[in-house]
């Protein structure tokens, strides 16, 4: 693919219900092929989280609950920290209740690690991102999409050294 000066979207969502890890592939593979020197940059990504199957902000009175997220290079079991080569971005929700009823007293979204935080944002030279998450039992479900501002590029050898020092 020749190199694109404009700028795409590619969107992406992961629904974790019951406590448990949840994990949805991307496939990137229209826009990525490294022996052709074709790459995808993610130069930022917007995320929407929201608990609850239908946007239900309600959680026990007296309780916190979680919505931590990741988007990796490689498939994973479970979250891993940004100590992980494999990981692109992460985040997470955190709702806690301290009044009386159902609802929240307290909301806090944080994106810890975004592209958009970076020089250059993120080269991809993967076929596939994988988008986790991890709500905790206190919500329904937890959903995370995300909204990713890309380009793609010829692989230059200064690229493929960044990439080799970087990631994957």
């Amino acid at each position: 693919m020749a190199r694109s000066t404009d700028s795409f979207f590619i969107r992406a969502s992961v629904t974790s219900t019951g406590g448990a890890f949840a994990q949805t592939e991307v496939d990137l593979g229209a826009y990525v092929d490294a022996l052709g020197k074709s790459v995808l940059r993610i130069h930022s990504i917007a995320v929407q989280t929201f608990p609850g199957l239908t946007d239900d902000w309600s959680i026990p009175t007296g309780t916190q609950a979680h919505l931590p997220w990741q988007l990796t290079t490689q498939s994973q079991a479970g979250l891993v920290s940004a100590a992980d080569r494999s990981v692109v971005s992460t985040g997470r929700l955190d709702i806690a209740n301290a009044g009386s009823g159902s609802g929240y007293t307290f909301l806090s979204n944080d994106s810890d690690i975004l592209p958009q935080d970076w020089t250059n944002g993120y080269l991809i030279a993967v076929e596939s991102l994988y988008l986790g998450a991890d709500a905790d039992a206190q919500l329904s479900a937890g959903n995370v999409v995300i909204v990713m501002e890309c380009t793609v590029e010829t692989l230059s050898q200064q690229a493929a050294m960044a990439l080799a020092l970087s990631q994957q």
